[in-house]
């Protein structure tokens, strides 16, 4: 059994000085394959360098909504020349994080640097990683505004109702699980992730965050996707072989890797 882990951030300080090690727990879970995901300067270049340092492992890079303020000319310039490299496959995360202290004095600006990546990501052929955090209405209408299917994206850690599934699924988006679709309590995600198409499902840790079951409240890290396969599949009444051979089909495609 082969899985994706389709959204982590072994660029991330918790792991950057040990990925061999993570790497090592990652392929003896059966986690062969690695996305790491930049959100600033720091991170951005650190999962491409992991990115030529791995076989393994690839990189999305982008401007993650917390860190508007940091966002300039010159980092635009740096971030698009960055995404020429050819172990970067998709733009991200960018989106929307309405979960901050300051809302009111940051969300315009929110806005303006989501919809400027997604102009980015189609004048460049690219993919995009979506964030999205009590922003579902917004972040819904920008993907939209931006005809999103022409270059279609992912909904990471995708956490809503079957409701707002469907909204995304509509607009051709792929659905990303994390650990929350181990939680006990989540019951939306649960129906969720029933509710998804299974072409359409990728699977994920967001590590070091999102811990599935039966770890959560420990740091989480890659290897631990095959705990979120077998939770889904047991919500879908399947085989977690069977979810991990859709969803590991289903990342390399969405993301154009050639076996």
């Amino acid at each position: 059994m082969e899985i994706f882990d389709s959204h982590t951030h072994l660029n991330d300080d918790a792991f950057y000085e040990d990925v061999a090690s993570y790497n090592e727990h990652a392929q003896a879970a059966g986690v062969t394959r690695i996305m790491n995901v930049g959100s600033e300067a720091q991170l951005n270049e650190r999962a491409i360098a992991l990115a030529h340092r791995y076989e393994n492992m690839w990189a999305a890079i982008g401007w993650h909504p917390e860190e508007v303020a940091t966002y300039n000319k010159p980092a635009e310039e740096t971030l698009i020349g960055q995404l020429q490299d050819d172990r970067v496959l998709a733009l991200g995360e960018i989106g929307l994080d309405y979960h901050v202290d300051n809302l009111d004095a940051v969300v315009d600006d929110q806005k303006k640097l989501f919809a400027r990546q997604l102009a980015i990501a189609k004048d460049l052929g690219l993919s995009v990683v979506i964030h999205n955090r009590d922003a579902f209405e917004d972040t819904y209408k920008i993907l939209k505004d931006a005809d999103i299917r022409d270059i279609g994206g992912v909904m990471h850690s995708f956490n809503g109702d079957p409701e707002w599934l469907k909204h995304f699924l509509d607009l051709g988006m792929m659905i990303s699980y994390s650990g929350v679709a181990s939680f006990k309590n989540t019951h939306e995600v649960h129906d969720s992730v029933r509710a998804t198409p299974l072409d359409r499902m990728l699977v994920e840790t967001d590590a070091p965050y999102l811990t599935p079951e039966p770890h959560r409240g420990e740091q989480n890290e890659p290897a631990n996707v095959a705990f979120t396969v077998a939770a889904i599949a047991k919500l879908r009444e399947a085989t977690p072989l069977s979810i991990a051979e859709a969803t590991f089909a289903n990342t390399n495609r969405f993301f154009g890797i050639e076996d």
